[in-house]
This record gives C-alpha cells, structure tokens and sequence, in this order.
C-alpha cells in the first residue's frame, strides 16, 4: 500500500500540467477581435473562458480542501479539548458576522467605471464589492492593531 504516498504527487503535477497548458493556451491562442475600451482597443484572447473556468475549479478545490481540513481538525479538538472547539466555533462564528456585516455595509448602487457599459456594476455585484473591500480594510487595520499591540505588550511585559 506504498502507493497512496504517490498520489499526492500525481494530482498535484496533473493540475500542474492542466494548468500550464491552459495558460500557453490562453497566451498563444490567438485573439478572436478586439473590444475598444475608452477610446484604445484591446485584444480578446480566444481561450479567456477556459483559463477563468480553469481558475474557478482551482479555487473550488482548494476551498474544499480548506474546509476539509478545518473540519477534520474541528473534529479532533472536540474530541479532546471541547471547550478549544468551542472557541474555534466562536472565532468562525465572529468571522461569518464580520462578512455579514461588511455585505450589509456595502451599496448595491451603481458604480461608475470609465469605458463599461454593462449590468455588473450595479446591484449585488456592486454590494460585493464593497463588503470586499470593506473586509479588506478591517482585516488590515486589524493586522496593524495587533502588532501594533504585540509590540507595546512585549515590552511592557519586559
């Protein structure tokens, strides 16, 4: 049974693989027209939605595999510290609330960007947007805070 350990290493250079061929496909494929942008034109690569489809099923896996793994691990402190799972749960549940909170912040009114005439900025994807970035702004301040405070606790603690 030595050949689970090969397994690994055989999904990895497959998705590898697909990968790379999916980029020179993209890069050298050709263009299928041009689009003009505020007044430039820009190319239409002919394999943009094989390389974006390519990306969403990396993505997917690797938030399944994320949360696999969380959850396995969620188990196993339940298993022998049930209240460090309690905690865990805690912090998930905090940070289910920020993203709600953030989706809540965000607007779903139209954003102006120069050159787009279509439907994606307005609405949900607008509200998307900025509860994205509005995590993004909290979680950096946050980072900051802390070693901001990391700082001033060791050595106060000194």
């Amino acid at each position: 049974m030595k050949n689970y350990k090969l397994i690994p290493k055989v999904t990895v250079l497959v998705l590898m693989l697909v990968g790379i061929l999916a980029a020179v496909m993209f890069f050298a494929g050709g263009s299928e027209g041009s689009l003009e942008v505020a007044g430039d034109f820009l190319n239409i690569p002919k394999f943009t939605d094989l390389l974006l489809y390519w990306i969403y099923v990396l993505v997917g896996l690797v938030i399944l595999v994320t949360f696999g793994f969380v959850l396995a691990k969620l188990v196993e402190t339940f298993k022998v510290d049930p209240k460090a799972g309690i905690r865990s749960v805690l912090v998930v549940l905090a940070a289910v609330g920020l993203v709600a909170l953030c989706w809540f912040l965000g607007s779903p009114e139209k954003v102006e960007i120069l050159g787009y005439e279509g439907t994606d900025n307005v609405g949900t994807m607008a509200r998307l947007s900025d509860a994205i970035m509005y995590l993004v702004y909290i979680l950096t301040a946050s980072t900051v805070a802390a070693l901001v405070w990391g700082v001033i606790y060791t050595k106060v603690k000194k």
